[in-house]
């Protein structure tokens, strides 16, 4: 079965063709942690700075650049910014010089935005070790029994003292 249909290609999918240079899909999925489906996404998608060339029997070729961009990809998935937005960066980058600015306000943007996030779970994390701190204490006092005690109509704040549930 060919890479296209839905198969790895014929042998190892982390080899390339002999005299091949370049990475196979098989071996850019391994450094970045994306699945084969997630690269040809990518690249249906065109979230790539270039087009992936092909061998001559049609295995996709890729370069450590290629690797590099998607770790950075990753990167900005994984702190919340939309697809739609990465493949805006992505096309800024192909179209080359000249949009240095919209590139750095999409970032800009992105950081506002991953800056807010952190503020959010860092309140979050202060309510969860306010509550980690009642706990512990009621443990150790051996005063824990009907802590937020819902089955028997218990929710005395008087001994789960701090910031209320979320």
């Amino acid at each position: 079965m060919s890479e296209d249909a839905g198969g790895p290609p014929p042998g190892d999918p982390g080899v390339l063709p002999a005299g091949g240079s370049g990475l196979s899909i098989g071996k850019v999925a391994e450094a970045t942690g994306l699945s084969v489906h997630a690269l040809r996404f990518f690249e249906r998608e065109e979230l790539f700075l270039r087009e992936i060339p092909r061998s001559g029997g049609g295995q996709r070729i890729y370069e450590q650049a290629d690797v590099d961009w998607l770790l950075l990809c990753g990167r900005l998935r994984d702190s919340g910014m939309p697809i739609a937005t990465i493949k805006r960066f992505a096309a800024l980058v192909r179209s080359g010089p000249g949009n240095e600015e919209e590139r750095l306000a999409l970032l800009q943007e992105h950081e506002r935005n991953v800056r807010a996030k952190i503020d959010d779970l860092s309140s979050c994390l202060d309510v969860i070790q306010g509550k980690v701190l009642v706990y512990e204490q009621h443990l150790r006092d051996g005063t824990a029994a009907g802590l937020w005690s819902p089955l028997d109509g218990r929710h005395s704040n008087s001994l789960d003292a701090g910031a209320p549930p979320r």
